[in-house]
């Protein structure tokens, strides 16, 4: 389970950093975690990324974390949230070389934004998980509508501490009720960041995708 560094191309040419994590014995899936705003100090290395990759380890799946273009050792630059699906689309292919078994995808605040952007159209992730969804005036691209929200029926959780402050929980409740299959998950006397409460995130995160993989 010693992480190893790895670097892989987009589509468009560009090579990103990352970081697998292949456990010890058979694997249960795969998994992919897309980080924080790129301008905004968002990278894989932030404690609650790191608390989220040890879970999923320690539940036998293959993790990937990477850095989203033009971040520390990743080429190119920031990319408005719309070239970054090229970056997850990448991450996913090279996480899943060698690997046949169900994809989990992962995304915190601007990563969640972009990770579930990427899911509605990449048959590959059998079910996600959105950490800190940013829901009020951003500057990302819009969510797809309510007609494709509805469609997608993959497991999805959304997951927010009460005192989010950029993913209220009311409207983190509508858009569960425009997804096919969403749960929602709130956790008490933490916000955004979930300082001193990584760990529980964590853990809800990793128990939703062992769930979520085995009903496949």
């Amino acid at each position: 389970m010693v992480p190893q560094g790895i670097r892989f191309q987009t589509e468009d040419g560009l090579a990103l950093e990352g970081e697998i994590r292949t456990p010890d014995g058979e694997a249960r899936g795969v998994a992919v975690i897309c980080h924080a705003h790129p301008q905004f100090g968002g990278s894989k290395d932030h404690p609650l990324l790191w608390a989220i990759r040890i879970e999923l380890a320690h539940r036998q799946f293959v993790v990937l974390t990477f850095n989203f273009r033009g971040i520390m050792g990743s080429e190119g630059e920031y990319g408005g949230g719309i070239q970054e699906l090229a970056d997850v689309r990448a991450a996913i292919g090279r996480a899943r070389e060698g690997m046949n078994g169900p994809t989990f995808l992962v995304g915190w605040s601007f990563g969640a934004h972009v990770a579930l952007r990427e899911a509605i159209d990449d048959e590959r992730v059998a079910a996600l998980a959105l950490v800190g969804m940013p829901l009020l005036d951003t500057d990302l691209p819009p969510l797809p509508g309510s007609d494709r929200l509805g469609a997608y029926h993959r497991p999805v959780l959304l997951l927010a501490g009460d005192a989010d402050q950029y993913c209220p929980e009311m409207e983190l409740t509508s858009l569960a009720e425009k997804l096919g299959d969403a749960t929602v998950e709130v956790v008490p006397g933490t916000d955004h960041y979930f300082p001193k409460r990584e760990r529980v995130a964590g853990r809800i995160v990793a128990e939703f995708a062992v769930h979520a993989i085995e009903a496949e």
